[in-house]
């Protein structure tokens, strides 16, 4: 298991997951939709897909861009914190860990924006982020394909 959780790890590349987390709070906080199911995270760009009702407009995804990045701005202090499932259950969605998690569960806090149980590597702090970026976005079947990178 620590072997799986090391290779998963080297992968990462902290400053761009703790900016998938922002995202996804933005993302639940503007349209009341889950965080992202399906994300795929790398250093150069990345992807999230998110279920909404309808295609936002040009303006909502220049919103988005814009909220994520005021609150990397805030300079949040990204924290690790362990809790039980029934601590756990009270501040996020647990809904997408597997059923045979530990009891103990590892919560990622960036200030008071977000929280999320997670394994990965995050940044300790929202300015270590850099600059938010949309590159463009798809909207087929309900699902808006949001693709992202980070500059300095």
């Amino acid at each position: 298991m620590e072997q799986q959780l090391n290779e998963h790890n080297k992968q990462e590349y902290p400053p761009m997951h703790t900016a998938e987390h922002i995202l996804n709070q933005t993302m639940a906080r503007m349209f009341g939709c889950p965080r992202s199911r399906n994300a795929h995270i790398e250093r150069k760009k990345s992807k999230c897909d998110y279920l909404l009702a309808e295609e936002p407009s040009e303006e909502v995804l220049m919103e988005i861009e814009r909220k994520v990045n005021e609150v990397i701005d805030q300079h949040l202090p990204v924290v690790i914190d362990f809790l039980t499932h029934a601590e756990a259950k009270k501040i996020v969605d647990l809904s997408k860990l597997p059923e045979e998690v530990s009891e103990t569960l590892r919560i990622v806090r960036i200030g008071d924006y977000d929280a999320c149980a997670c394994i990965g590597e995050h940044v300790n702090n929202t300015s270590e982020i850099g600059h938010f970026k949309l590159l463009n976005c798809d909207y087929a079947g309900g699902r808006l394909r949001v693709r992202f990178k980070l500059t300095d």
